[in-house]
Parts: C-alpha cells; sequence; structure tokens
C-alpha cells in the first residue's frame, strides 16, 4: 500500500531533525565515547624526540617572507572589517623539548598552569577590591641607562605560553613569536637594550631598526587606559605584573603590525619591554586578545575572532581567524561582561553532563552576580578546566561511577582522579558535556578529559577543582574545537573538529 502524504510529511519532518545541524545541538549528547589510548600515546612518545628545526621554515625564511610580504601587502586601518588569519602552533611545535621523559614535561605544564591561575585569581581580586592602582616601580627607581647595558639573561621557565602565533614588527618587518592569551589585554614584546630578558627563539627587537617605532607620551589615551604606568620626560613607562610574581616592564609605543599577507596595522599600542622576568621562554612577547581597551583584537576594532588549538603534543598548525563568518554548526553560548574587569570572556553556562546524565550543580555555582564574582571564562591561556570545589566533585564522583571496568591509580600532582591504561589500545568512557541556554550542549572528546601524564599508559580525568569563586574552561578542553568570539553580537561558539 502505498504511504500517505501525511506520513510522508512526518517521515521528511524526522529526516530534517535528524540531519539539522542546529537542531540536534539540541538534543541529549551520547552516554559514551571512545578514547584512542595508543594515538594518545604515539603523540606523547613523538614530542619528547621532535626537533622543530628539521620540519619548519627556518627563521631567515620566514624574515625574508614577511619582508616581501609587507612591502606588497597594503596597510589596513583600524577598523578594518575584512577577513585575515594567522597561524596558531603548540609551544611545543615551537621549543624543542628539553624533558628527559613525559612525565617531566607534564610537571611542567602543571607548574606554568598553576601559576597562570594565580595570575587570573590576582587580577581578578585586585579588580574586585576597588583599590588604586600604584606602579611597583616609581619614578625614583627606573632603569638607568648603565643598568640597561647589563647583559642579557634568561629567565625562569614560569608563566603560561602554550600557544604562538608568527607576527611581523616594525618596518622592515621582523618576525617574532607570540604567546597568544585571551586572559590579557597589553601587547609587549622584550626589546634592546636589555637590563633583564629572558631566553627566547628569535632575536631581541631592537627599536632603532624600525622607522615606524613611535614613544607614546604620558598624556595619550593609550597610556591612561594602563593600569599601571608612570612617566619619565614625558614618556609612557607601563608594567604588567603576573600573580607569580613575574612582570614586564618598560616603554610604552606603537609600531606597526605585519599579519602575513593579510596587511598591516600602524599605531599599535605595545609594551616595549627592557626589564622581563619570570614570563614566557621562547616567545618575544605577548598579543592580548581579551576585551580591554589595549587588547590586539579593540585596536584593529575586530568584529570577531576565532582560534582552534591542536592537540598540545601535535606538531601541526591550525589558524587564528580575525572577523570571520561564524561556523554555521557552532553550539552557541552568550557572552557577558563583568562591571569590575573588561579583560576576561565569561560564558552563561548552565550545566554539565556526564554519561548524558546531567549533574545536580545549582545555577548560582556558574553565575556572575552584580559585585563581579563567580561567573565562567573561557581562556586559551589555562590549561586545565577549574571548577568550584561543589561543581567539580559532582562531576568528578559521577564519571569515577560511571567508569568502574578502569584500573584506577594514584593521583598526580593537581589530578585526584587517574587510571591506568597500559596496555590498551581503547576504551570507551562517559561522554563530558557542558551546557547552554536553549538545551544546547557541546559534548568533549575523550581525549579533552582523559589525558596522559607519563608515557606509560598513566591517564588523568583533566579537571581541577578551585576555591575561587571564578570558573575556566581551559584549552585543554578546547583543543581540537573552532572557538569565535562573536563580538558584535555577544556570544560565543564551539564548533568541533574545525582545525
Amino acid at each position: 500500500m502505498a504511504a500517505g502524504p501525511t506520513f510522508l510529511c512526518f517521515l521528511t519532518f524526522l529526516l530534517a531533525i535528524s540531519t539539522s545541524p542546529s537542531l540536534s545541538r539540541t538534543l541529549p549528547p551520547p552516554s559514551s565515547t571512545s578514547l584512542d589510548v595508543s594515538a594518545s600515546l604515539h603523540r606523547a612518545h613523538h614530542i619528547l624526540s621532535f626537533d622543530p628545526q628539521s620540519t619548519t621554515t627556518t627563521f631567515t625564511e620566514l624574515e625574508s617572507e614577511e619582508q616581501s610580504s609587507s612591502s606588497s601587502s597594503p596597510s589596513f586601518q583600524l577598523n578594518a572589517s575584512s577577513p585575515f588569519s594567522l597561524d596558531l602552533l603548540s609551544r611545543q611545535s615551537v621549543l624543542r623539548s628539553s624533558h628527559p621523559d613525559y612525565k617531566s614535561l607534564t610537571a611542567a605544564r602543571l607548574r606554568r598552569d598553576s601559576a597562570r591561575v594565580q595570575s587570573i585569581s590576582a587580577k581578578l581580586l585586585l579588580s574586585l577590591s576597588d583599590s588604586d592602582l600604584t606602579p611597583l616601580l616609581d619614578s625614583d627607581h627606573f632603569l638607568s641607562q648603565s643598568d640597561l647595558s647589563t647583559p642579557v639573561t634568561s629567565g625562569s621557565n614560569q608563566g603560561s605560553g602554550e600557544y604562538f602565533s608568527r607576527v611581523g614588527l616594525g618596518t622592515p618587518a621582523r618576525s617574532f613569536y607570540m604567546v597568544l592569551d585571551t586572559g590579557s589585554d597589553v601587547n609587549w614584546l622584550q626589546c634592546d637594550p636589555c637590563a633583564d630578558c629572558y631566553q627566547q627563539t628569535d632575536p631581541i627587537f631592537n627599536p632603532s631598526s624600525s622607522s615606524s617605532y613611535s614613544p607614546l607620551s604620558c598624556s595619550s589615551p593609550e597610556c591612561a587606559a594602563l593600569d599601571v604606568s608612570s612617566c619619565r620626560s614625558d614618556q609612557c613607562l607601563y608594567q604588567v605584573n603576573y600573580g607569580d610574581g613575574s612582570f614586564t616592564f618598560g616603554d610604552f609605543v606603537t609600531e606597526t603590525l605585519s599579519l602575513g599577507r593579510s596587511g598591516s596595522a600602524s599605531k599599535i599600542a605595545l609594551g616595549c619591554g627592557h626589564d622581563n622576568e619570570g614570563l614566557f621562554v621562547g616567545a618575544a612577547g605577548l598579543l592580548g586578545l581579551g576585551g580591554g581597551p589595549l587588547s590586539l583584537t579593540s585596536q584593529i576594532r575586530a568584529s570577531s575572532f576565532s582560534y582552534c588549538l591542536v592537540n598540545r603534543d601535535s606538531t601541526s598548525s591550525s589558524t587564528l581567524d580575525f572577523n570571520s563568518a561564524f561556523p554555521a554548526d557552532s553550539v552557541t553560548a552568550n557572552l557577558m561582561k563583568s562591571r569590575k574587569v573588561d579583560t576576561f570572556y565569561y560564558v552563561a553556562l548552565s550545566g554539565m553532563s556526564v554519561g548524558g546524565e546531567l549533574l545536580s550543580i545549582p545555577a548560582s555555582v556558574f553565575e556572575l552576580d552584580e559585585a563581579g564574582n563567580g561567573g565562567v571564562i573561557v581562556d586559551c591561556g589555562t590549561a586545565i578546566t577549574r571548577l568550584q570545589t561543589q561543581a567539580y566533585t559532582s562531576l568528578r564522583d559521577a564519571f569515577v561511577r560511571l567508569t568502574p571496568h578502569m584500573r584506577s591509580a594514584s593521583g598526580v600532582a593537581l589530578f585526584d582522579t587517574c587510571y591506568d591504561l597500559s596496555g590498551m589500545s581503547s576504551v570507551k568512557v562517559p561522554t563530558v558535556a557542558f551546557h547552554f541556554g536553549g538545551g544546547k550542549s557541546w559534548s568533549l572528546p575523550a581525549s579533552n578529559y582523559l589525558i596522559p601524564v607519563d608515557g606509560e599508559g598513566t591517564f588523568c580525568f583533566a579537571f581541577a577543582p578551585t576555591t575561587s569563586s571564578l570558573s575556566i574552561i581551559g584549552n585543554v578542553q578546547q583543543q581540537g574545537t573552532r572557538v569565535s568570539f562573536d563580538l558584535a553580537n555577544s556570544r560565543v561558539g564551539f564548533s568541533t573538529n574545525k582545525c
């Protein structure tokens, strides 16, 4: 018997629901997924022996390409709306590992991550305290010219800086690896002459070699926008202090920033650091992608930006995109602004689930209140997602309850839930998902929450508790996902497998 028109319409409706990306995102996440144990361990072993110089273009070749590009590409103004991209690389694809084994590499990463979280917490507490900011170095303690001529020394391997991009600075352009940071606003790089500079991959930037280098006056709006600044001979001096006690200090200037073949942006305010202690070994400095007025995104008036972070043990690269189209299959959530600190990107998180079951976490745990307490931020500089203790305990206990088939192992550093997966090629694990308004959910790949901590098969549940009211979605959870910040419409999107 032929199907009636009513049945055909119903069948068409069912097919539409099952194939529509936007509708399928509102369905509950799957209850389980598979972790490829062998692939994770293969990457872990490979990254220890990987030599960046053996597979990447040399500095001289990159610089020649940048100079050629900067001379032929038109300079765009700060209100440009055209899309452009930069290459995005993991730290290990730029810096050769000096660690004897993967366990040692993991320990170093977690130390950097703890310093990073401490820095964010300190910045937030300072913003909420309503206290006046004062420079740590006043006008009577500025570096003298003789201080600036002391030998360059290496800083300690502190601070976070897990993902780098290569940009051109100055005229003619010179190429530098810069750390990307959505939790900072001030752009800066190390400059000659150095009172104290840590070791970086590229030569130190020399201001005298650039015709576009221009100091900012103390009366400039850029100087006024700094949290910590001072003045010497009407020249603006900046200082950025990090929560682990490290800092960068020097002249606040404007310079031309070249963005590959996309063109260049002139008069970008940035710090020319002559004293940089305990910061980002390897990179020349930092590109601030936060929400404040001095960030790169604000200065070029980007309507949006997005990035996709490759696995931190991967030697491949992805892109940092500006003004690009919002992916149609993104799981979207509202972006919120704190009244106290404009740097961080707060996301409206409504809950979490494990194995398809929504956890019993009060909504207040994730809420940002009027005073600026609480909330959840998306941050590319923090590695491990931090959750308020109540939320973390609920998440961990649900995961442990659903993994009785997995051999437990002793905790490692900040991880209290670990497993012995040695001898296994793959394992089925419960799905972990973030939930947003409108029934939308972002399910994580298993490799984004069960990560190797040694080369022998010990994997740990990659979340950690925090006593702070602030929760942070870190870069381990973001790996392999195109994270898009639609600044014009105050929303963020997560689109898997878009690197």
